[in-house]
């Protein structure tokens, strides 16, 4: 038997906003949260800007002992999994518990607390280290606290794909319900790696823009990096309905593909394998789709290849769609990204507003769709589409609807 899946809590802190109503109005204005970066020897650095999380006190939230285990990626997915549980209005106990689990996606798990200890040991030259350094770092930390936190005894586990994880794991936690596997899921992901030894990595592939991010604009000239974290209350419709929980979206179709080709060129037709097979996961016509929130880098290679993969899928209907990157405001969160992406989805279907693509200059004829420009659009959107396509060829695209 194949179940409905819901979403019924949301989570986020991200650089536009330490909650979703904070975040959602900052794209419904368009509102930028890159900036200057605020990190140490930043001066060392050649990309100097980011979406970093700004007034944001650790202490304000956890005491220390807590901090002692928490890398800030952690902390992070801790918030935003309070709030999406918030909302659901759910506790976890008996059978209900052990049919509830976690699935995140990270890309770069503990790199704050890495880049601070490799710099203890390395540059100061200290011989020993805390001993909960390794149950800091690792990537299922977040995984296993949130599980801690709210007794989810069920199906738990961290998904490393980078720029698509959140997505693979949302998508993970999807098919789990759908197969009748969970009844209850927190899923989607969390990232930070705005610090010295993340950014300066990440400017060896020259694919970073200094100055800001201009998603399908003609004058892009590259990524620049976020931070925070999206978290999302997966639910059986029936689990839902009878316990009259207010209902956020149906996730109706998941698909993965895998390019098999290139470390960091994408591929159009493995996109396009991807978009089609979520459509047609989901049961869903091309033409019920209104938005899609694209993966939409701001690098010259991921957005022509989007574009293009877009227009091969839905042909001539390609024009009457609406397409923006929420990256321009928020930055790519890398493993976290899909998760405070999807949050754009929600909005287009619940509020019909859709989040729009800023810092669009100028139009480029290999980018040449709806990219909505500079300013959200109010229009009514029955289904909407997630995009993730991650190095190493990696896919994934989410299909939403809205509530039922």
């Amino acid at each position: 038997m194949s179940h409905r899946v819901v979403i019924t809590g949301a989570g986020t802190i991200n650089a536009l906003g330490h909650d979703v109503p904070a975040t959602l109005e900052a794209m419904r204005e368009g509102r930028c949260g890159i900036g200057p970066l605020d990190i140490r020897d930043v001066d060392r650095l050649a990309v100097k800007i980011g979406g970093q999380v700004t007034d944001y006190d650790e202490l304000t939230h956890f005491n220390r002992q807590q901090i002692s285990l928490y890398d800030r990626f952690t902390q992070f997915t801790l918030l935003a999994a309070r709030q999406a549980l918030g909302q659901a209005g759910l506790s976890f106990s008996g059978d209900l518990a052990d049919r509830s689990g976690v699935v995140l996606g990270t890309s770069g798990g503990g790199l704050n607390t890495q880049d601070e200890n490799y710099r203890a040991v390395y540059e100061e030259g200290k011989n020993r280290v805390h001993p909960f350094i390794v149950p800091k770092l690792m990537n299922n930390a977040a995984t296993s606290h949130v599980s801690m936190e709210w007794n989810l005894r069920g199906p738990s586990f961290t998904v490393a794909t980078a720029c698509a994880s959140s997505n693979h794991a949302m998508g993970q936690a999807f098919n789990m319900i759908r197969s009748g596997m969970a009844e209850v899921m927190l899923a989607g992901g969390s990232e930070s790696m705005l610090c010295f030894g993340g950014v300066k990595a990440w400017e060896g592939l020259r694919v970073m823009s200094k100055d800001a991010c201009r998603p399908f604009s003609a004058t892009r000239n590259g990524m620049v990096q976020g931070e925070g974290a999206g978290v999302f209350v997966f639910e059986r419709l029936d689990h839902a309905k009878k316990r009259g929980a207010e209902i956020l979206a149906e996730v109706a179709g998941f698909a993965m593909s895998s390019d098999a080709s290139d470390i960091v060129m994408p591929s159009k037709q493995g996109a396009a394998r991807a978009i089609a097979g979520a459509l047609r996961d989901g049961g869903i016509d091309r033409s019920a789709v209104g938005y899609i929130n694209a993966h939409g880098t701001g690098t010259a290679a991921n957005d022509k290849t989007e574009c293009a993969a877009v227009a091969d899928v839905f042909g001539a209907q390609a024009d009457n769609l609406m397409i923006s990157s929420t990256k321009s405001m928020h930055g790519h969160l890398i493993g976290g990204t899909g998760a405070v992406e999807l949050l754009a989805c929600i909005m287009a279907l619940r509020d019909g507003v859709v989040a729009p693509t800023i810092g669009y200059e100028e139009f480029d004829p290999e980018c040449a769709l709806d990219v909505v420009p500079n300013a959200a659009r109010e229009a009514p959107v029955e289904v909407a589409l997630s995009n993730a396509f991650a190095f190493g060829g990696l896919n994934a695209v989410l299909a939403l609807k809205r509530a039922p």
